[in-house]
């Protein structure tokens, strides 16, 4: 059966199920594999459960003609969702980057919406099997496609590429995440400048930052490109106003007040207003749209609880993201500063210097106190509180509980450090 004829159940069907467990009624479902577990073996619940069709790659899970037997299923997914991309033939903006990501997508997601009728990735469904799943939920009535893009190993990037299709792109930044399968800081530009490659050879447009020097030495002499940032020569001119705790910015004379904390998120912020403005939306509606932007899972959150006032940014860190959360906690106007710090991964062997860098950075910034968490933390020298497990922290928190005091908490998202909240009284 043909990628065409497969398309054909697909229209039928309209939805794609990869999980048993949230089937919806008339779904196609693609049995995926995984290290633990082969979808080939649920094809007939998820039949039960109301898929209309089941893509597999084993004949012995073959059930009359309700299954459709194929050589690969992730592989067949990917190629029929750029097969569907191609189709709808809709304008796809393409992100990728180190660090904010899902924040960025989300606030672009918000201007566009605001003027067209867009599809964005679901939370950060970001890899090989969360792009494709973007692009197959899209369908005739999308406007404008967002897809987020993820990667920790070099080629992922230009992997996905090829699977969306992008007409427009842009990276974030250039941080210090994933160093163990991107090897060095180098890598990581390369591997994630790898959307730019692939723009680039199509003649597609890129968003840059222009205050982002490697941004701006990446694409070098390339000219089908649409900049912002603070300066007066960028088509989209964005100044920081502040972050007392939120983040404030202003651009055609009109300020914004987002509900985001943390400088570091003017970047993101500003990324949002590029895009909107090259799409025409007003600039009322953009305003709007990221004033009424909430940050939520574990994301720059703003949480105040008794006489404390929680940043909330533990869905995820590296020591690009972790210092700058730490710069914007020493500008803050606030007299008694705590950090709660958990371990960072996918560092390889530059974990033991980063956590140290990471905690002599703490230690400078005169906070009250600094509880560094988790096993790579607990091993460097500091003259913060080292806990070497969630429950080590719990413990001292309760034995010294905290009051008055904005409290930074940031960590990998394998330490959840949100459940620190059930502590702090």
């Amino acid at each position: 059966m043909t990628i065409k004829d497969i398309y054909q159940l697909f229209l039928e069907c309209k939805l794609v199920s990869t999980d048993t467990r949230a089937i919806e009624t008339n779904s196609l479902f693609f049995a995926l594999k995984g290290e633990n577990f082969n979808g080939n073996t649920f094809a007939s619940k998820a039949l039960e459960e109301g898929a209309k069709y089941c893509v597999i790659d084993e004949k012995k899970y073959s059930i009359d003609n309700k299954t459709i037997l194929v050589d690969n299923v992730l592989e067949t997914l990917q190629n029929l969702a750029t097969y569907h991309r191609t189709q709808l033939n809709i304008p796809i903006i393409a992100l990728t980057g180190s660090n904010g990501k899902t924040t960025t997508k989300e606030l672009i997601n918000s201007v566009l919406s605001t003027s067209f009728t867009t599809s964005a990735t679901l939370g950060n469904l970001n890899n090989h099997i969360g792009v494709p799943l973007t692009l197959l939920q899209m369908d005739a009535n999308t406007e404008i496609g967002i897809v987020e893009m993820g990667a920790n190993h070099p080629g992922e990037i230009a992997f996905l590429s090829t699977i969306a299709l992008p007409h427009y792109g842009l990276i974030t930044n250039f941080g210090k995440a994933h160093l163990e399968g991107f090897g060095s800081i180098e890598g990581v530009i390369n591997a994630k400048s790898e959307l730019y490659d692939h723009l680039k050879r199509h003649d597609k447009l890129i968003f840059v930052n222009s205050d982002d020097s490697i941004q701006v030495e990446q694409l070098d002499s390339y000219e089908s490109t649409y900049s912002f940032g603070s300066s007066v020569e960028a088509n989209t001119r964005v100044e920081f106003l502040g972050a007392q705790p939120n983040v404030s910015v202003r651009f055609n004379n009109i300020s914004i007040n987002s509900q985001l904390t943390g400088s570091y998120n003017f970047n993101n912020i500003a990324i949002a207003i590029a895009v909107g403005s090259y799409f025409n939306v007003s600039d009322l509606n953009i305003k709007k749209a990221i004033e009424n932007y909430i940050p939520s899972n574990n994301r720059s959150q703003i949480i105040n609880k008794g006489t404390n006032t929680i940043i909330l940014d533990a869905y995820n860190a590296n020591p690009t993201s972790m210092k700058a959360a730490l710069n914007n906690l020493k500008d803050l106007d606030s007299s008694n500063k705590i950090a709660i710090l958990g371990d960072m991964f996918e560092l390889g062997t530059d974990s033991k210097k980063e956590h140290q860098f990471i905690a002599d950075f703490a230690n400078s910034i005169n906070l009250q106190t600094v509880y560094l968490v988790g096993e790579h933390f607990a091993k460097t020298n500091s003259n913060g509180v080292r806990c070497s497990s969630f429950d080590a922290l719990k413990e001292q928190l309760l034995k010294h509980p905290i009051k008055n005091h904005t409290i930074l908490i940031k960590g990998s998202r394998g330490m959840a450090l949100e459940r620190t909240l059930n502590f702090i009284k």
